[in-house]
């Protein structure tokens, strides 16, 4: 038959001698007193300025929120104008690299079939007149391309200055 045990509490640990057992801190409770707060009106004239305050803020926001969105619509489509641009003027670039080159091979090809030295001065110096002649028209194209883009790009920024101008006056 099994023996019955017994369970004994366990013994606290001994305190140390030289420490005092402190005891628990309590909060002293203690009533507020109670003011009565006198009772006042705001005057009518104070609570239509501070009206008149908060709708002319509310224009004046509803203003700026129209206008950073107008501004913002503004930039997006110069920008995407200028970007188009650019595109525009690195495609002529190529262009105008293309050409010169398929000129100065034409040109090596024509220098191989030369017979004589004055053929091939008359050669080179036909040739320099056209490379030059070519430049400069080709100058005049990409400068012509360069100032439409900065005319397009700037356009929608300069006349969204100008309707803002003629808002506020």
């Amino acid at each position: 038959m099994p023996e019955a045990t017994t369970s004994r509490p366990k013994p606290k640990p001994a305190a140390a001698p030289f420490i005092a057992e402190t005891p628990k801190f309590e909060m002293p409770s203690f009533d507020i007193p109670k003011f009565d707060m006198p009772q006042f009106e705001v005057p009518a004239a104070f609570r239509e300025f501070a009206e008149k305050g908060v709708t002319q803020a509310k224009a004046n926001w509803e203003k700026v929120k129209a206008a950073t969105e107008e501004t913002t619509d503004l930039l997006e489509t110069s920008y995407t104008t200028a970007s188009k641009g650019a595109a525009d003027y690195g495609l002529k670039l190529i262009e105008i690299g293309r050409a010169n080159t398929n000129s100065a091979f034409d040109f090596a090809s024509q220098m191989f079939t030369v017979k004589s030295l004055s053929e091939a001065v008359e050669l080179s110096t036909a040739h320099a007149r056209k490379q030059f002649e070519t430049a400069a028209a080709q100058g005049k194209e990409l400068t012509a391309l360069a100032q439409k883009v900065a005319t397009e790009s700037v356009e929608p920024i300069k006349e969204g200055v100008a309707s803002a101008f003629k808002k506020v006056a």
